[in-house]
């Protein structure tokens, strides 16, 4: 298999990323690797933290600007690895290491589509950008480079999708609740049980449908992960404390589902954070339409990536399977990789955003 010069690169660098340990806040040492290759190929990064981009050249703020993003960083591995997950181990056609799949090769495949487009004359403006955090949507990720950026009409989300389009994804927000009751002794006829309180709340949450339904991503779905009460087996319960794990369509965004759960739910509710919504991109945007002329598929996506820091509009598509990652003997085939590259380069260049 003969490739392109990029592509070679791609794979080489794919390969450097595997052998640095860069959990989720210690990139800085792949942080490093990628400002010296960026350099080298006589590009200009900015760096903030853990954090890299580089703009296309001939960016002008008349034209829309579109960011081709990924993530550094990588779980951590567990002990049943066969492979050693630091070096890259190469059988067949795949790469073997820990951050291979999700999501070094979405990153090192970004990269190459941005050296390619900043060699021809683009209606948009363009910026790569690899950054830390995303395994555990920490402040010091995209979200801390996102003022610096300036306006963003579209990002593409490097994750591993086997290169289809994932047109929406659920948010996530964590409820953290209390119903109480009142102690008194098991034996006699006292107090007030905070679990039989609690059985209506939790029972609510299992079975309560909210009206939005979405065509990708389906209704909101609550789940009840986890509850805590009681500490004798002798003493009325007086206060019973419980999780739910909620994940949200399109068509809801966190605060404002949270109020809604507010208004029907008794007891004390807080929510954990409101900062992971829900992503989407119009089925009509010409970036979907693009994909479709090539015969990608539109599917949503259960699971959070940094499309919930990114207040606008998003696709999530990627080399590699997301049923891969986070997983024992992680891999990518190279061939993954070459094709990630050419969709990614067919669906961007000569694309008009200019109508939205």
């Amino acid at each position: 298999m003969t490739l392109h010069p990029y592509t070679a690169d791609a794979i080489q660098l794919l390969k450097q990323m595997i052998a640095i340990r860069s959990f989720s806040g210690e990139e800085k040492d792949v942080a490093d690797l990628f400002e010296q290759f960026l350099k080298s190929k006589g590009l200009n990064p900015e760096r903030k933290g853990h954090n890299l981009w580089v703009k296309s050249q001939n960016f002008s703020p008349d034209k829309p600007t579109i960011l081709l993003n990924s993530h550094l960083d990588t779980v951590k591995p567990s002990s049943a690895w066969t492979y050693d997950p630091f070096c890259p181990t190469e059988k067949d056609d795949c790469i073997f290491g820990l951050g291979s799949n999700d999501a070094g090769a979405s990153v090192v495949s970004l990269l190459a589509v941005f050296r390619r487009l900043n060699e021809t004359l683009q209606n948009y403006n363009f910026i790569f950008s690899a950054t830390a955090e995303e395994e555990v949507s920490g402040d010091g990720g995209v979200a801390s480079i996102l003022g610096d950026l300036g306006r963003i009409d579209l990002g593409i989300v490097g994750e591993p999708t086997q290169m289809q389009m994932a047109v929406a994804e659920k948010g996530l927000m964590v409820i953290d609740g209390e119903v109480k009751g009142r102690s008194g002794h098991a034996a006699r006829e006292e107090g007030i049980n905070a679990i039989y309180e609690a059985l209506p709340v939790l029972d609510w949450f299992r079975t309560f449908q909210f009206s939005e339904k979405s065509e990708f991503l389906g209704p909101v779905k609550m789940t009840v992960t986890g509850i805590q009460a009681g500490l004798q087996h002798n003493v009325v319960p007086d206060v019973c404390k419980f999780m739910v794990d909620v994940r949200v369509n399109e068509f809801y965004r966190n605060e404002e589902l949270f109020q809604l759960i507010q208004q029907k739910v008794p007891g004390d509710l807080k929510a954990r954070s409101f900062r992971l919504n829900s992503s989407f991109i119009p089925v009509g945007h010409p970036l979907v339409l693009r994909g479709e002329q090539l015969k990608l598929s539109k599917y949503g996506s259960p699971t959070t990536s940094d499309q919930a820091r990114m207040p606008f509009t998003t696709i999530k598509i990627g080399p590699g399977d997301s049923a891969r990652s986070h997983t024992v003997d992680e891999f990518i085939g190279k061939r993954e990789i070459v094709e990630g590259i050419d969709i990614y380069f067919r669906l961007l260049n000569g694309l008009n955003i200019h109508s939205i």
